[in-house]
């Protein structure tokens, strides 16, 4: 079943593609959009389309920041009928839990998880889609997002150390620190956030304890109509969790609040196993990092969960048909010859 995510993902697209003289007609035309699907927010619209619409909008207008640039305007609004919740949401850690558990009925192909370490918190974000497929443009307007409903909830409260990409820099960076305002690391190991988790904690001014509830009863009657797949649930969870070292089944599992057993017995009910998925996800990461120089073939292997740097060779070698590091020449050869 091909996934969709809410027409509101492309919430100002067409300003933004009009700004920088796109034909945007033709650019919806060639990944199966137009201009009237996204006119109303709620209509459903497949999730590869999306990220391929930026993809290639960002190359046809030589723009490197073109999801970004679309995320500068979003408003707490544009968060569809979860806006009134996360509004009421007691502190941004609420808010940001409210987005976890809901996040389908926004963007399914959006992946969440928040991470204590010591005083700090990392908020991991990944866009995941059905097939392998840049998603640069994606994950920059996600972040962007992200970042401004945490400064809408917080105001002067709102902190944050770095924003992370795991993406080169573009060779502009004037949108990304005026809108960020703090550190930028490219190149990184996650895509996301990191703030002092006392921020996660101030107390939100704007509260309604009784319009949450009201919010929640009514997000509650959709989610039973419009549940999510546990299948791209758990792939979403494995490329979050296994960078970290933590896609084992049992922590899956818990992060889809069930146990070992349930979870396999689910994941069988749809012809298909823990370790097809792992298998899946390692093929679309391994692709991402091996392009990054930044990467030695040993921080690779450890990102993909092998300890040994043996293990990942012989894996690497039964999907593409050579080793990793034969891959990493030939695909530089291949670069230099395009550039020259």
């Amino acid at each position: 079943m091909t996934k969709l995510v809410r027409a509101a993902v492309l919430t100002n697209y067409l300003e933004v593609a009009q700004y920088l003289g796109l034909n945007s007609q033709a650019l919806l035309a060639d990944v199966g959009l137009s201009k009237a699907l996204l006119q109303t927010p709620e209509h459903r619209i497949p999730i590869d389309a999306s990220v391929r619409l930026l993809e290639n909008s960002a190359c046809a207008s030589d723009c490197q920041f073109f999801g970004l640039s679309m995320a500068e305007s979003r408003q707490l609004s544009d968060f569809g009928v979860v806006s009134l919740l996360l509004t009421h949401q007691r502190t941004l850690r609420d808010a940001l839990q409210v987005l976890v558990h809901y996040r389908h009925l926004m963007n399914d192909s959006l992946a969440i998880f928040i991470e204590e370490a010591g005083k700090m918190v990392i908020i991991r974000e990944e866009v995941v889609t059905e097939s392998p497929m840049p998603c640069r443009q994606a994950n920059e307007l996600a972040i962007g997002v992200m970042f401004r409903l945490c400064a809408a909830l917080l105001g002067k409260h709102w902190h944050p150390y770095s924003v992370n990409f795991t993406h080169q820099p573009p060779d502009n960076l004037q949108l990304h620190r005026r809108l960020f305002g703090c550190k930028l690391e490219f190149g990184s190991e996650f895509n996301g956030i990191v703030c002092p988790d006392a921020d996660l904690d101030v107390a939100n001014p704007h509260a309604d304890p009784e319009m949450a509830r009201y919010a929640q009863r009514y997000l509650d009657s959709l989610q039973s109509i419009d549940g999510p797949s546990i299948l791209f649930e758990v792939r979403k969870a494995i490329y979050l969790l296994l960078p970290m070292g933590r896609a084992t089944i049992e922590q899956i599992a818990q992060t889809q609040g069930m146990n070992v057993r349930t979870l396999q017995r689910r994941l069988k009910e749809d012809d298909c196993t823990f370790n097809d998925l792992i298998n899946e996800v390692r093929r679309d990461l391994v692709l991402r990092y091996m392009e990054n120089p930044n990467y030695s073939l040993g921080q690779v292997a450890d990102m993909l969960g092998y300890s040994m740097a043996s293990s990942f060779t012989r894996w690497f070698i039964a999907q593409f048909g050579m080793p990793p590091a034969s891959w990493r020449s030939a695909q530089k050869t291949h670069t230099l010859k395009s550039d020259s």
